[in-house]
């Protein structure tokens, strides 16, 4: 998500935030865009993963709209307590491959502990 009033042909870093914790994109803050702009920074994506990929467990409620792929699904999914924004299972696996596949980032997906 953009912070309100962002011009478009100056958007900078700092006008990007995560839709799942309102955090401001920066150089230590890596994030993974969904459609529409959407954006899911490294530390929501680690709490999502945790939670529906390795616990495979459910925190959306039934007939949620994923906020990264728009669309409505049964799949386990992830809700955000911050902002109330859902990531549903199949972005949030896609998102962490992504991530952990940037050598730049330097994150490696949760494991097991």
């Amino acid at each position: 998500m953009r912070k309100p009033g962002t011009d478009d042909d100056h958007a900078q870093m700092s006008d990007f935030l995560c839709d799942f914790c309102g955090s401001t994109w920066t150089d230590d803050l890596p994030m993974v865009e969904g459609h529409q702009g959407s954006l899911i920074c490294a530390r929501c994506l680690a709490v999502a993963y945790r939670q529906v990929i390795l616990a495979n467990d459910n925190s959306a409620p039934e007939g949620y709209s994923c906020a990264l792929c728009l669309l409505t699904k049964p799949e386990h999914a992830w809700l955000s307590p911050a902002t109330g924004a859902v990531a549903c299972r199949w972005c949030v696996n896609k998102s962490a491959d992504m991530l952990e596949k940037d050598p730049d980032m330097g994150w490696a997906k949760p494991r097991q502990p």
